[in-house]
């Protein structure tokens, strides 16, 4: 069976090998034309194509997987969804250091903690638990008291054990997790989507319903790829903007 032939890229030393990997491949997989094979070539190939070791091979198309851009088959392959289209969100790589810059410099409130059984739409995030425990905040600007965003975590329950919720009043998560509870944080995947305001974003931000606002999706895992946070944050529209700057090779 003839096998997807994907395009070639040019490694920038300053990033992950696995990340530049994974959106080479995902970039060739989208664009792809129909009549193009399905299946990929082997993990030993396409790690030989890209110039990169079979274990940084393996952990892009992991990423791939988890995106349902992709399934494995024991001993039949990997091969390309079918549905697989253009309009997968766009993922952009930055540091968890940018990360709690982001989140930091306003007034937080702690609405309610508890624990919960794990959400339906969190189900594949947490496929090992039954309950995590949850956490609900509201943040306002330090100068203006208006608030900007509320933020709900869901967290495993061994981590929150161990999280104090004044540190919560006072820090990040992020920051919370890495700095205070010593969890073991590989990476963090971004989401953001425009949505609009439901009643109680729009009660909390103090904004008019079915106002605009930015729908932040944080997904904080482990070196095993275990996650340990869902982060869901709504901003106020007319408060934020979503600006990236990309570094050429």
């Amino acid at each position: 069976m003839t096998s997807f032939a994907p395009d070639s890229l040019t490694l920038n030393r300053k990033l992950p090998l696995w990340y530049q990997v994974s959106q080479s491949l995902r970039a060739s997989i989208l664009g792809r034309s129909p009549h193009d094979p399905l299946r990929l070539p082997t993990e030993e190939k396409l790690a030989a194509h890209y110039g990169v070791s079979v274990l940084t091979m393996r952990q892009a198309l992991k990423e791939l997987e988890a995106e349902g851009l992709i399934t494995r088959h024991r001993r039949r392959g990997t091969f390309i969804e079918p549905s697989a289209q253009r309009g997968t969100p766009v993922r952009l790589l930055g540091s968890v250091d940018a990360i709690v810059a982001q989140q930091s410099g306003m007034r937080t409130k702690l609405l309610d903690t508890r624990t919960v059984p794990v959400p339906p739409e969190l189900a594949e995030h947490f496929p090992d638990l039954a309950e995590v425990t949850a956490y609900h905040r509201l943040r306002r600007d330090e100068a203006s008291d208006e608030p900007t965003n509320h933020a709900r975590n869901w967290l495993r329950p061994e981590l929150a054990a161990r999280v104090d919720p004044d540190d919560l009043v006072r820090h990040p998560m992020t920051k919370v997790l890495r700095d205070v509870v010593h969890a073991d944080i590989a990476r963090i995947t971004d989401t953001v989507e425009a949505r609009l305001a439901d009643p109680e974003t729009a009660r909390l931000l103090d904004v008019p319903l079915l106002s605009p606002i930015l729908h932040y999706t944080g997904v904080t895992y482990d070196p095993s790829g275990r996650v340990l946070d869902v982060a869901v944050i709504h901003y106020r529209g007319d408060r934020f903007s979503f600006t990236v700057t990309l570094e050429a090779p």
